[in-house]
């Protein structure tokens, strides 16, 4: 009997407009020098159920969201998603321009993701908290 496995679908995700907007103008922006990266960032944006800002759910990772994750590895971080100009890993933020970025964008408290990081190896995480409290420019 064949053991089920889990299914490659990805989780639906949620984005507020203005979001939606910049990352699609990003993803086209860097097309020419991050092919790679720009099409499964407009992938997402694709996907996404894009509503006003006023009716994203505080438990949504956004541009601006400080996002507590947790990886297949059992490892726990926490990082606030920002525009490429921003990111400071050290200080904890993460570009979107990043492939776990991408994968945090849109994602609720409790939801699940796989990705593909640079090395081309797959990943999975989970949300485990949304908080709203830092502002993007």
């Amino acid at each position: 009997m064949k053991t089920p496995s889990r299914s490659p679908t990805k989780p639906r995700i949620v984005l507020c407009e203005e979001d939606h907007d910049r990352l699609s103008a990003l993803a086209d922006a860097v097309a020419d020098n991050a092919p790679d990266l720009a099409d499964v960032l407009m992938a997402e944006m694709q996907r996404a159920r894009v509503v006003k800002r006023s009716a994203l759910p505080e438990t949504v990772a956004r541009m601006g969201s400080r996002v507590t994750f947790r990886t297949e590895n059992g490892r726990e971080r926490t990082v606030t998603l920002v525009f490429p100009k921003e990111a400071d890993i050290a200080l904890g933020r993460l570009s979107i321009l990043t492939p776990v970025g991408v994968a945090l964008i849109g994602l609720s408290e409790g939801q699940n993701m796989r990705w593909t990081g640079r090395d081309s190896t797959d990943h999975e995480l989970t949300v485990l908290s949304v908080a709203q409290d830092v502002d993007v420019a």
